[in-house]
């Protein structure tokens, strides 16, 4: 399970946040569960408050999700010690932790949110995450981290070293175990894990699943299971994430309607699958050899 962390929750009260930390990995661990923690985040909201969340807004995909660090922290300098502080406080608490899976450093480092906040972020803001983007990588082996480093490539073209972006080349410099997201049909899929093959190193996909997009179970796992690359999911269960909901919802709210097909979760609020054929693919394939 990929879990993600905000470096607020640390500023706030960095013994309470560690202790839930553990609390939750020894939950998710009766359950056998390993847990991939993400440490920063450029998507979606970039003005992070602490205190009570505001509700998300009806019918928009992940109206409600904050990025870490926010646009303030990003521009400011000064903000530095402190975002070092929490990455080698949360790492060294649980560097040498068997239940946490990995260190995932940054997702989808350098987002624009081009439909969503665009306008709110700074103009310069590949530039800042590039700079600060190797530092945390850093700060996570300095903190002695024992388990993998990673942060998912999500753009760009990585057919080759020599055609990979700024942001794109240190993710696959600095990344111990190589990650990437793709919500795309399972041709594409197999074509960007051919890509990633050329660099020698475990292969995750982080985040894909998206039914109307041509991202389904049925589709991509055959092909992760034939090239040993672990999988992710975005979503289990549709909530207050209204990640059910496809991401063109920010240009038309879906306040009033479903969509013809749910975009991502695996189960619906109630509990019950949205699809029991998915539901039968999933302990099929996960159980044969």
């Amino acid at each position: 399970m990929r879990v993600f962390l905000h470096d607020l929750l640390w500023q706030q009260d960095a013994a309470g946040f560690q202790k839930r930390i553990d609390t939750f990995l020894s939950i998710a661990d009766k359950h056998r569960i390993k847990i991939l923690f993400v440490l920063f985040d450029s998507c979606w909201d970039p003005n992070p408050q602490l205190g009570k969340q505001r509700e998300p807004r009806p019918g928009i995909h992940n109206s409600g999700w904050v990025q870490s660090p926010g646009a303030a922290a990003l521009q400011d300098p000064a903000q530095v010690p402190r975002l070092e502080a929490y990455v080698k406080g949360v790492v060294g608490a649980f560097a040498k932790d068997p239940r946490i899976l990995g260190w995932d450093i940054w997702n989808e480092p350098g987002g624009t949110n081009q439909d969503s906040y665009d306008r709110e972020k700074p103009s310069n803001k590949v530039d800042l995450v590039g700079a600060l983007l190797p530092r945390v990588f850093a700060w996570a082996r300095a903190a002695g981290a024992t388990q993998p480093l990673t942060s998912g490539l999500w753009a760009g073209d990585w057919s080759s070293a020599k055609t990979l972006g700024t942001l794109q080349k240190i993710q696959v410099e600095q990344s111990d175990a190589l990650s990437f997201h793709n919500y795309s049909n399972p041709e594409d899929f197999e074509k960007h894990v051919r890509e990633l093959q050329k660099f020698h190193r475990p292969i995750l996909c982080t985040e894909y699943m998206a039914r109307p997009q041509g991202s389904t179970f049925q589709g991509i796992l055959p092909i992760a299971k034939k090239d040993h690359v672990a999988a992710i999911n975005w979503g289990l269960v549709a909530g207050k994430t209204q990640t059910s909901l496809p991401w063109d919802s920010w240009k038309k709210p879906y306040s009033d309607r479903q969509p013809a097909q749910r975009f991502h979760e695996i189960f619906r609020t109630d509990g019950q699958p949205y699809s029991q054929e998915e539901v039968a693919f999933i302990r099929q394939i996960i159980t044969s050899k």
